[in-house]
């Protein structure tokens, strides 16, 4: 194998159990968000590559649904332990690669270890079930069995836990895997699991993945008619493609995409500590998440001095490069989408609302053009502004002022997604009320919306997905109920 982490080269792709180049040799560039520096160059795969996957794929998974749960326990055992051995290492990958800071890196791999724990379980939940029949003498069997190949297309924003929370499930499961991650984050959303599971002796083909862009590949493992589901995360624009491009081949969709969601602060809500969740709500990982705090809705009487304490919150959150182990708001992923969340800022304020703090490109030492924005809160928001309709992605804070509670609840619902979203109340009671009517797949009390754990469901409504991940709800999604009858006498069919 040509290309491991041992060496710090990442030049081939996993396909069929081998490393191989790209079928025309060429490669990406993969730099550092921080220093804007060359990390590696990753096959630019084509679509030969991605055939070639699904060869495999189609090869290995007959036998590998076959192999008894224990084995297949066994090796999302091992390569949860092996993650736990290279953790270390691999926080220093999101680092490097992510953009991470070295705090949401380990939360990361933390939960990347706890999902393939909660993987573990799956082959011994593929559980079948009898059912009475009408007719007399007459068994009803309901088996589980694992969907077949599994298309996987993963983000940049967590790229291990995201690829992870699909990619155990699916193999525990019985399923074999084509995996395109992207192309921001080749090796901790793709190639790095690769070496984990072949380490471990999971089988040739049963896990194949392409390195590419999306542009270039991305249709190719969408609307690939081997597939039997397509899970994808990622923005809805993008995901509506997806979902259609699989649903011409009649393949699953499990999609989870992007969120505008909600922090609602009432009137009795203790400020600094409603305030405190909204800045970590906000500002983790440069706000780079799906379930980030997108709006901010205050109720009148506290809205100043939540404004405030929310502005002081974000001029302190230490802000640089993220091989600082200090830093908390490091770089944004890439210099287009930087730009783009300064449009959505400066035309949100040029729209009547007011810059309260921020909106500056943080200068980290020797780094020209630097990637890093400073967190950001505006006042006077609309939901009409950019920052407040759209999904903006980025370290900034619209903070809307609402009336009452009818009113904060029609703001918080006035958008097409449906995701996630908190509610900070004085009395958990009426926070829970609260959070109730709001059109949500999640909802969090007396705290902020960045919560995922394995052993709960995670999706959402409306424009933010089909499907849901982790507990029994991706079991679901990966495979399929098959119905057995066995009719043990002899049926009178009347005539």
């Amino acid at each position: 194998m040509t290309m491991t982490a041992e060496t710090g080269e990442w030049s081939q792709q996993y396909i069929d159990g081998e490393w191989v180049d790209a079928a025309d040799g060429d490669t990406i560039t993969v730099t550092d968000p921080s220093t804007r520096e060359p990390l590696y160059e990753v096959p630019a795969a084509t679509a030969a590559d991605v055939d070639a996957a699904y060869r495999a794929a189609a090869n290995a998974q007959a036998e590998w649904a076959n192999a008894a749960p224990a084995r297949r326990q066994e090796v999302v055992m091992k390569a949860m332990h092996s993650l736990q051995e290279r953790f270390d290492e691999t926080v220093q990958h999101l680092v490097s690669e992510g953009g991470s800071s070295m705090a949401k890196a380990n939360i990361e791999t933390e939960n990347t270890v706890a999902t393939l724990g909660e993987a573990t379980t799956f082959p011994a939940r593929m559980k079948g079930e009898h059912s009475d029949s009408n007719i007399p003498g007459k068994e009803n069997i309901v088996e589980r069995k694992p969907e077949g190949i599994i298309s996987i297309i993963t983000p940049w924003n967590f790229p291990l836990v995201l690829t992870m929370r699909a990619v155990a499930p699916a193999i525990a499961m019985g399923n074999s895997v084509v995996l395109k991650p992207s192309s921001e984050t080749p090796v901790t959303g793709g190639l790095l699991v690769a070496e984990l599971f072949e380490d471990v002796g999971l089988p040739d083909g049963v896990l194949n993945v392409v390195t590419g862009k999306g542009s270039d590949v991305g249709d190719a493992v969408a609307g690939h008619p081997d597939a039997d589901v397509v899970a994808f995360t990622g923005s809805t624009e993008v995901g509506r493609e997806v979902a259609a491009m699989a649903g011409r081949n009649l393949a699953a969709p499990a999609m989870e995409l992007g969120g505008n969601n909600a922090h609602i602060v009432t009137a009795d809500a203790d400020v600094q500590e409603a305030a405190e969740a909204g800045a970590f709500g906000s500002f983790i990982h440069s706000g780079q998440i799906c379930i980030s705090i997108n709006r901010h809705i205050v109720h009148e009487d506290v809205y100043d001095e939540y404004v405030e304490t929310l502005a002081a919150y974000a001029e302190g959150v230490p802000t640089g490069s993220v091989h600082d182990p200090e830093t908390i708001v490091g770089p944004i992923v890439n210099e287009s989408q930087r730009d783009k969340i300064r449009g959505y800022i400066e035309d949100t304020i040029d729209a009547g609302a007011t810059l309260v703090t921020g909106n500056e490109v943080h200068e980290v030492d020797g780094v020209e053009d630097s990637l890093v924005l400073e967190p950001t809160v505006l006042s006077d928001v609309t939901n009409e502004m950019p920052t407040a309709c759209n999904e903006h992605f980025g370290p900034v804070a619209p903070v809307i002022k609402a009336s009452d509670v009818d009113e904060a609840v029609e703001i918080a619902n006035d958008t097409d997604y449906g995701l996630s979203g908190s509610v900070y109340a004085g009395d958990t009671g009426r926070g829970r009320e609260i959070a109730k009517r709001v059109e949500t797949g999640m909802i969090h009390v007396n705290d902020q919306p960045i919560n995922e754990e394995p052993h709960v469901p995670f999706g959402g409504v409306g424009a933010s997905g089909v499907g849901q991940y982790n507990a029994d709800e991706v079991l679901h999604e990966f495979t399929r109920a098959k119905w057995v009858s066995v009719q043990h006498e002899k049926r009178d069919y009347g005539f």
